[in-house]
């Protein structure tokens, strides 16, 4: 039988939207991030009579690929917000999803986050609004497994996350107005878990404490409006050198961007997206084609867009 506090629940819809996200900026490997203006958008009905059926329409990134059930990270996140605040849900309860998706999968730009958190934020508006937000980046970050993509759609703009005795810690500031994100992004799909893998399980002491210089004096930069210092921040030794050995194209890419003018250059997250920082209209024509050259030398399809960072995190668009 389904809980009270469920039917009183059916029939009504929200509908959410959640940003895309860049992990890790180089060196802040787990514990960075930044919301892109890349959006996945989600209108959830709740039908508790439906025999725990999910009915899944999606049009665009995601459409024939992302699962219909209950192991879809949109519905993990929404069911997994309810059970923290009321307990396990009857076996009765369903879903009505209606997803368009601007976020690729599999590239680095967070995809599972955005859903994870969407469910999340549309769970929390079904209960008209009592979780906190340290809750829900909880609940986000147990079912993504880490804070960093969780955190920064969640909150929007840049954010420090990391995972303590206590729980999550996250801090956020606000993207300076004129960078944007020149993006390439290969037709090829890179696994995060499968990148994972490719990582030791140890790393010189050099490369921990240069990571950690970077880290410091980056964010530090980015706190004070100093978009100078991503050079310092996106160079990376801990993971991207052994991504690279599944990912060759990499190296070059990341170079070419540099040479062309980017603040920064980086693997996106767990790859396979590239990201260049700027904040020069004439840089991003140079970057573009500095994507476009190493791309056709070296037979990697794929797209180049120019994606603002978004100060705004995860938010409800509509109720009904």
């Amino acid at each position: 039988m389904v809980a009270n506090w469920l039917a009183e629940l059916d029939g009504r819809s929200v509908t959410v939207e959640a940003p895309a996200s860049s992990a890790n900026l180089g060196a802040g490997y787990d514990c960075l991030g930044v919301a892109l203006a890349l959006v996945n958008r989600v209108e959830v009905e709740v039908r508790s009579w439906s025999r725990g059926e999910i009915e899944l329409e999606i049009d665009g990134e995601g459409r024939g690929e992302l699962p219909g059930n209950h192991e879809n990270r949109f519905v993990r996140g929404l069911e997994s917000a309810l059970e923290s605040a009321r307990g396990p849900l009857p076996d009765g309860v369903g879903w009505r999803i209606k997803m368009h998706n601007e976020i690729p999968l599999a590239r680095g730009l967070g995809s599972s986050a955005a859903a994870t958190t969407a469910g999340v934020v549309a769970a929390n508006a079904l209960l008209d609004g009592s979780l906190d937000r340290a809750t829900q980046l909880r609940v986000a970050t147990e079912v993504e497994g880490h804070p960093d993509n969780a955190a920064a759609v969640l909150l929007g703009g840049f954010v420090v996350s990391a995972l303590t005795a206590e729980g999550v810690e996250a801090v956020r500031f606000d993207v300076p107005r004129d960078l944007r994100a020149v993006l390439f992004v290969p037709e090829l799909r890179l696994s995060t878990d499968a990148m994972r893998r490719a990582l030791p399980a140890k790393v010189p002491l050099e490369d921990a404490v240069a990571n950690l210089g970077a880290v410091a004096v980056g964010v530090a930069g980015l706190a004070a409006g100093r978009t100078d210092l991503l050079r310092h921040l996106t160079v990376d030794r801990l993971h991207e050198p052994y991504r690279a050995k599944a990912f060759p194209q990499l190296p070059r890419l990341v170079a070419a961007a540099r040479d062309a003018g980017a603040l920064g250059a980086c693997l996106s997250g767990a790859g396979s997206s590239v990201l260049a920082f700027t904040d020069s209209m004439a840089d991003i024509t140079r970057i573009e084609a500095a994507f476009a050259a190493v791309a056709a030398d070296t037979d990697l399809e794929g797209r180049i867009r120019v994606i603002e960072p978004r100060n705004a995190g995860a938010k409800v668009v509509a109720t009904a």
